[in-house]
């Protein structure tokens, strides 16, 4: 059974700090594109970053560049994914879900795989 588990979200303060988890299982994610997506209340679902297999190669959303960070550690039976944000404002505030697929896109029609998402809320 594939899974992608998040975790990490909460309520934090403007200029505070988050790190999100998401862990994948069930299938061989370690040649697999992973990304965070985000979606605000009656807003569009918007890609935040990606990363590849291999954690050489990240793309990262204009509005969270130079704040976030994306990286993985692929092991033997599960590989997990982290999104580190600091400087957050509370137009971050939103549920963020964990996408993989093979192949990298920005798109949220690219990612076969999703978690069930984690809301973070950022305070003013």
């Amino acid at each position: 059974q594939v899974q992608l588990v998040e975790s990490g979200g909460g309520l934090v303060q403007t200029g505070g700090s988050l790190r999100l988890s998401c862990a994948a299982s069930g299938r061989t994610f370690n040649r697999y594109v992973m990304a965070w997506f985000r979606q605000a209340p009656e807003k569009e679902r918007q890609f935040v970053a990606a990363i590849n297999w291999s954690g050489g190669t990240t793309n990262y959303a204009d509005s969270v560049k130079g704040r976030f960070t994306i990286s993985r550690v692929n092991a033997k039976n599960t590989n997990t994914v982290y999104l580190h944000m600091d400087s957050l404002k509370p137009e971050d505030t939103a549920v963020y879900y964990c996408a993989a697929d093979q192949y990298y896109s920005a798109s949220e029609n690219g990612y076969g795989y999703w978690g069930q998402g984690t809301q973070v809320t950022v305070s003013s």
